[in-house]
Parts: structure tokens; sequence; C-alpha cells
């Protein structure tokens, strides 16, 4: 049902592509107002192609087209004053955060936990873990003064719910994040504030689909294409499929985010294709 969001302000991390618009135009089209930023640009240990200015200014493109009103930035998460600063306007103008999506993530580059830099492992745990602490503690002391209540929802992983090899700095922040996520939970109740964690399977972004993530599928060959690693992401999967689309995480964050899940909190919800049972 459209409009389950009506008067509602969303903050989106991550937003300018992939999974990250996908949540931002969701949310859009059930009717709320939108806050959403970007690094648009390389982060060490970045496993694909970064994000662009161009695909962030397609994202408020594709928000306006809504008839929603958005406030966007050029931002990184792990950049605690900069988020602040940002959430401190968007409710300047807005009036209100009553939805955090804690989406922004990077992937590892891919190497055994004892090949690991220092810095590889710096960036990957600091997105994927500070960065999600940054956007969501910057924001929830407006939702708790609002005294609306809402919803906090952050990108964890299957792979936080199972393990795979050589990706041991990724894994690791989102196996926190669930820890963070019930932590936050239990505090934030009493303010009828929810939370509540995602956890994607593969997903036809561009975080996936890169000559990286073919190589660390397919190491058996020396310049695998999206085709030879079809079979590898089908593997995952206990429903027959190599990977899912970004709208069906974007469908899980709307409803998490609705009234029509006023009474969950402090849980994992997988939507992936059944990788986590398997």
């Amino acid at each position: 049902m459209a409009g389950r969001l009506a008067g509602k302000v969303a903050l989106v991390s991550g937003a300018a592509r992939g999974q990250g618009r996908a949540h931002t135009v969701r949310l859009a089209e059930e009717g709320a107002d939108i806050v959403a930023f970007d690094v648009c640009a390389p982060l060490p240990a970045q496993g694909a192609p970064p994000a662009t200015p161009e695909d962030l200014a397609a994202t408020v493109k594709a928000v306006e087209a809504t008839d929603r009103r958005i406030l966007s930035a050029r931002l990184d998460a792990t950049d605690r004053p900069g988020v602040q600063a940002l959430v401190d306007q968007a409710v300047a103008e807005f009036g209100r955060i009553d939805v955090v999506v804690a989406n922004a993530g990077l992937t590892s580059s891919g190497t055994c936990s004892v090949d690991t830099t220092e810095e590889d492992w710096r960036s990957v745990i600091g997105t994927n873990l500070t960065g999600v602490f940054n956007t969501v503690t910057t924001a929830v002391p407006h939702m708790i003064a609002a005294g609306n209540g809402g919803s906090v929802i952050m990108t964890s992983s299957s792979v936080s719910l199972r393990a795979v090899q050589n990706l041991s700095s990724y894994i690791a922040a989102k196996h926190g994040l669930v820890g963070l996520m019930r932590s936050m939970a239990l505090e934030l109740g009493e303010h009828s504030i929810r939370v509540n964690t995602v956890h994607p399977t593969a997903v036809a972004t561009d975080m996936l689909l890169n000559e990286q993530n073919y190589r660390m599928f397919r190491p058996d060959l020396t310049d695998p294409t999206h085709e030879d690693a079809l079979p590898a992401y089908r593997s995952l999967h206990v429903l027959p499929i190599p990977y899912v689309e970004a709208a069906d995480i974007a469908h899980a964050v709307a409803f998490l985010a609705s009234d029509e899940a006023r009474y969950i909190t402090g849980t994992v919800l997988p939507v992936d294709a059944g990788m986590s049972i398997k």
C-alpha cells in the first residue's frame, strides 16, 4: 500500500547507487522525505568501483520524480562531525527524522586474514561498523527528543549468519552490526524506536558484479567473466538463483520502516534465498 511513510523523514547512507539508491527511492515512493549521503569516492580496500557524484545526482533525480523532498551530501560515514552536521541540517529543514537506514558499506579486498593489511582492516571496519554507528547515533537523539518513535535499519549480510573465507574484515564488521543492533534495540525500546538488521545475500549491484568478485569466486580462471561466476553465485543459495535484486532488499527495508512492523525490534531479517541455512 502506497503512502506507508507519508509525513516521515528517512536518513539513508550509501545512497548513490545499488541498494542505497533502491532503499532511498522505495522510501520516497512510500511518502517519506529523504536525507541521503554517500562518499562518492574511492576508499582503501574497496572491492568494487566507487560510486560517483553523478550516481548521487541520479538518486536525487529519482527521488524528485516521486515528488518528495531530498537533502543530499557527499560525505564519508566515518566523518562523524560531518554526519552530525548533515543530520542537524536535516532536522532544521524537515523538522524530524523518523527512519534511519545505515546502509553505507564496502567489501574487503578478498584476501586471507593473515594477508589483510592494517589499512584495509581499518577501512572496512571503519565504514561498515563505525560508519553505521555514526549514522545511527547522530540521528537517534533527535528521534528521542521528538517523541515520535521510529525505525533504525542496519544493512548487515548473510555472511554475518554464516562465514566464508577471505573476507574476514567484512564478516567481522557485519557480525558486529548484529551486536550493535541488539544492544540499541534494548536501549531504545522505551522510546518506541525499533532497531533491526537486514541480511542480504549476493545482490546484483556494482559491489558484486565486478572483476575482483569474479576472480574471487572463480580463482581457477585467469580472467573470469560474469557468466563464469554465475554457477558459483548459484551455489550459495537454496533457491535456484545466482543473486537477488536491490529492490528485493528495499521491500524489506520499507516494511521494517513502516508501522506494519511496529512490534518488530531486535531481529535479523535475511533476504538471502536461503544462503544463511545452506
